[in-house]
């Protein structure tokens, strides 16, 4: 797609050396979304082919951030940037954490288990806009979806109900009609969900416009 983003020297500069080194990497998730809407990101995730054990090779100074998921943070002047391997979650048990974690070469089967098909957008430079899941679509018609079905997104971690709520009160956005009968549904599994994690998501709903 021929739209152009703003990303970050040293973001870019840190895909540009994975591509160097033969991995694909692009900018992903809430970046993405803010930087279409105009907003400043607080964060620039990184999303890459590259193992953590190859991530790390290439950068001199990383951090463990949470390399079981596959994530490695890469220190690139004194700021610190999340990179984490394509990834496919196993079974959710226990309504919030995967089961295991596989990785992947695929950017897609990555973007497939995101919750949102406005946070399933990445980019990069050479590319562009990657949007399998019409994810610039729901953002110009201000539409919160879930990627793929609803209740699957749901019953896989309840703490999406709450983002979806929270997301739909500080973008000023409407929950589409699926996914919002499918939070009314999987609304009870907010028990599995620690109380810091529900008062995290409360508090931005609480001061959201």
């Amino acid at each position: 797609m021929g739209i152009e983003m703003r990303v970050p020297a040293d973001a870019e500069q840190i895909i540009e050396k994975l591509n160097e080194h033969g991995f694909e990497a692009y900018v992903v998730g809430g970046c993405v979304r803010d930087s279409l809407l105009g907003k400043e990101p607080e964060d620039w995730d990184i999303t890459t082919s590259a193992k953590p054990e190859e991530v790390k090779a290439i950068f001199s100074r990383t951090i463990d951030t949470g390399i079981q998921h596959g994530t490695v943070t890469v220190m690139l002047n004194r700021q610190g940037y999340e990179v984490t391997t394509y990834r496919v979650d196993g079974e959710y048990e226990d309504g919030r954490h995967p089961k295991s974690v596989d990785f992947t070469t695929s950017l897609l089967e990555d973007l497939k288990r995101r919750d949102f098909t406005i946070n399933a957008m990445a980019y990069n430079g050479r590319e562009g806009l990657v949007d399998a899941f019409g994810g610039m679509e729901d953002l110009e018609n201000r539409v919160i979806r879930c990627v793929g079905c609803a209740k699957d997104r749901f019953t896989e971690d309840a703490l999406r109900i709450l983002r979806a709520v929270r997301f739909a009160a500080q973008l000023d956005f409407v929950i589409e009609d699926e996914t919002y009968k499918a939070i009314a549904e999987i609304a009870p599994n907010l028990v599995h969900v620690s109380k810091e994690r529900i008062q995290v998501e409360l508090t931005k709903l609480l001061v959201s416009p």
